[in-house]
């Protein structure tokens, strides 16, 4: 029996706020994050993955490659992005997760292989391409860390966002696999069905994991961390 590849895993926030072109000039709060996710995705390239499979909600059993872009016109900046390689006509449209994603590969320089999937997709993804592979998993936590938050106050979001942050930093994978769908999506965590899925692929292996950020700036969980399997 075959051993299991190599992963490497950036666990990033997904706001349009990451990209420049809708952030502007960043506040110092938002400039730790991107710091952090930056440093998650460099390590995911130091490991020379053949493919970087980018995971994130609204795939819609779609997979994402070559031609395929999105757009940031709904965040008021007329712009296309590819999500590999040059737009082509007839491309498949992009979901946010994916499209950030892929904008912060670009920034990282990386030329290599990519795809993007949907959580449900992410186990056979991971099966089907050869190895090593890097994981960029997109998805925020609970926008509702505030009054101010897009889904306002809950007291239940902090502490559900605080258990997802441990479990990045222990890297315990079976904790990701279990986290409650229902509460997620009560607390707007846009990022559980990443995490269960994360989870859930890498269930029973070893993991070397750091937390790098955890924070709220605002009102929405933006949680930062790498694991490596081996």
């Amino acid at each position: 029996m075959r051993p299991p590849r190599p992963v490497t895993v950036a666990f990033c926030p997904q706001p349009p706020l990451l990209l420049p072109a809708v952030a502007g000039v960043p506040s110092t709060a938002l400039s730790l994050v991107w710091a952090a996710v930056d440093a998650a995705v460099q390590t995911v390239l130091e490991d020379r993955p053949e493919v970087v499979v980018v995971v994130g909600d609204g795939a819609d059993g779609v997979r994402f490659g070559p031609g395929d872009a999105g757009d940031l016109r709904g965040y008021g900046v007329d712009l296309e992005l590819p999500f590999a390689g040059r737009v082509r006509p007839g491309g498949r449209r992009v979901p946010l997760p994916h499209l950030v994603g892929a904008w912060l590969l670009d920034h990282a320089g990386h030329i290599g292989t990519r795809l993007g999937v949907g959580p449900e997709d992410l186990a056979s993804a991971l099966t089907d391409v050869p190895g090593p592979v890097g994981v960029l998993a997109m998805g925020d936590g609970s926008a509702r860390r505030s009054e101010k938050a897009p889904g306002a106050l809950d007291p239940a979001a902090g502490p559900f966002d605080a258990e997802v942050a441990r479990a990045l930093a222990a890297g315990d994978a079976g904790a990701l696999a279990a986290l409650d769908p229902g509460e997620g999506a009560r607390l707007l965590a846009a990022g559980v069905p990443v995490w269960r899925a994360v989870g859930a692929a890498l269930a029973g292996r070893p993991v070397e994991a750091r937390l790098l950020a955890d924070d709220a700036p605002f009102g929405v969980g933006y949680l930062v961390g790498t694991w490596r399997t081996r």
